[in-house]
């Protein structure tokens, strides 16, 4: 296989990824608190001897969308959505995830879980807890939780030390190289916050993708035809 056809294969695996990618976004689009990914390609540059430099691209990074997505009332108690900056924090069996999905119940021993069991954090660290029987059940824009005035808990807002380390673990559950409480957010209780995924724009790159793909396949086998018959003529 000649430099051509390398440089052309590196383009085309970036398109599938991003292909993979744009699909899953758009599987989510009523996915609450789900956040929209995009591919970032690389190009490595190499030098040649005696002619031209060799370019290739890889499309193996991604970026997370961490635009506001918008709010729907739900009028649930223990439904939250955040306003502003900020993630909730949970506990899965790898370790602290971060998430905009804020909706939670009570397990049987009281801990606030998501649809998956994991419990929701305060800002210390620990999970929250609601005692059975409580009466009315208030959550404070600064996330403190009281139950008919008495104070219970306090969630806590968090974000990644370092944006570019936020790595999408499945759902809507991120992961982070380091966490550290948020400023700036606020919570919302009795409302969730909806998916970031325009639908439009999605279905538009997912058919810009797919052209440039078709595009790079009809190059590779253009290439394919053109060394079939270099190797055709040499063997006579």
């Amino acid at each position: 296989m000649d430099a051509a056809s390398y440089t052309a294969l590196t383009r085309q695996s970036g398109l599938m990824r991003e292909m993979q990618v744009v699909a899953n976004n758009i599987a989510n689009i009523s996915t609450t608190g789900f956040r929209r990914e995009g591919v970032v390609f690389e190009e490595y540059i190499k030098g040649i001897d005696d002619g031209p430099s060799l370019s290739m691209a890889t499309g193996d990074a991604r970026v997370v969308d961490l635009s506001q997505a918008g709010v729907a009332q739900t009028g649930g108690t223990f439904d939250m959505a955040i306003q502003g900056e900020g993630f909730f924090q949970v506990q899965s069996p790898d370790g602290p995830r971060l998430t905009r999905a804020g909706s939670f119940t009570p397990s049987a021993t009281g801990e606030l879980v998501t649809n998956d069991g994991y419990p929701l954090l305060d800002e210390g660290g620990t999970a929250v807890v609601i005692p059975p029987g409580l009466g009315k059940v208030a959550i404070a824009q600064d996330g403190s939780v009281s139950a008919d005035g008495a104070p219970l808990a306090k969630i806590g807002l968090w974000q990644p030390g370092d944006p570019l380390s936020l790595q999408h673990q499945s759902g809507t559950l991120f992961s982070a190289d380091s966490m550290q409480p948020a400023t700036g957010g606020v919570i919302m209780q009795g409302f969730l916050e909806d998916s970031n995924v325009q639908p439009v724009q999605e279905i538009a790159r997912m058919i810009e993708v797919q052209r440039a793909y078709e595009l790079g396949q009809s190059f590779m086998d253009q290439e394919d035809k053109r060394m079939r018959g270099v190797i055709d003529t040499l063997g006579r």
